[in-house]
């Protein structure tokens, strides 16, 4: 089994000395409500993140139990550690056989036991994971205005006639548009004079529209 840790374009690092043991926790985010009647309820919810605490060191010399073909000395590997904790990015973990996984650097404890020079360490660290979003597209829908001309209303002609006497709507109607049917614009421009079609009455001046 081999201990990995290493970042995107910044390097790798292996543990130079397994840690006699370690802990990967799973929490679950249930939820407890309290019915009447029924007492306490334990809702399922979601697998939370998996959480990982190694202890072990970082040799100062060759030890017949360590990985001594690639050992830096101990500083090296804290300031790695370090940079990466800072860097805002997370990094990959992976013990071979047991997990691969991004995850943050959550704590980094470490410091010297004995006057060996081996640094002593706890590492706590926590699983990350990427939100996926999804692009949204707004469309913005524009108005024309419209182009179509508005036609206006009809202006009066602002003809009128003299009522003569032997005359009828009919007849004026034929007179001024060639068609006597037509003797109901006259009336309806002239409802204010004209109280029924069939009578007129010589003098009264009507609109002709």
């Amino acid at each position: 089994m081999e201990f990995w840790i290493q970042q995107d374009n910044s390097g790798k690092i292996q543990l130079p000395v397994k840690p006699s043991e370690f802990t990967v926790t799973v929490t679950h985010r249930n939820t407890v409500v309290n019915v009447i009647q029924l007492g306490d309820i334990n809702l399922m919810g979601k697998t939370g993140l998996r959480e990982i605490t190694l202890t072990s060191f970082f040799p100062a010399k060759d030890y017949n139990f360590s990985n001594n073909s690639s050992r830096k000395e101990p500083l090296t590997y804290v300031e790695q550690l370090e940079t990466w904790r800072k860097s805002g990015s997370p990094i990959r973990v992976i013990i071979t056989g047991v997990l691969n996984m991004e995850a943050t650097i959550e704590s980094f404890s470490y410091g010297e036991q004995d006057a060996t020079g081996d640094v002593y360490y706890t590492l706590y660290i926590k699983e990350y994971k990427k939100i996926k979003t999804k692009k949204a597209t707004v469309t913005i829908a524009t108005v024309k205005p419209s182009t179509r001309a508005t036609k206006a209303p009809e202006a009066s002609s602002g003809k009128t006639y003299t009522v003569k006497s032997g005359d009828c709507l009919w007849k004026i109607a034929k007179q001024f548009y060639g068609n006597g049917a037509q003797y109901t614009k006259i009336y309806n421009a002239n409802t204010d004079k004209i109280k029924n079609p069939n009578l007129i009455y010589p003098g009264q001046v009507l609109t002709i529209p």
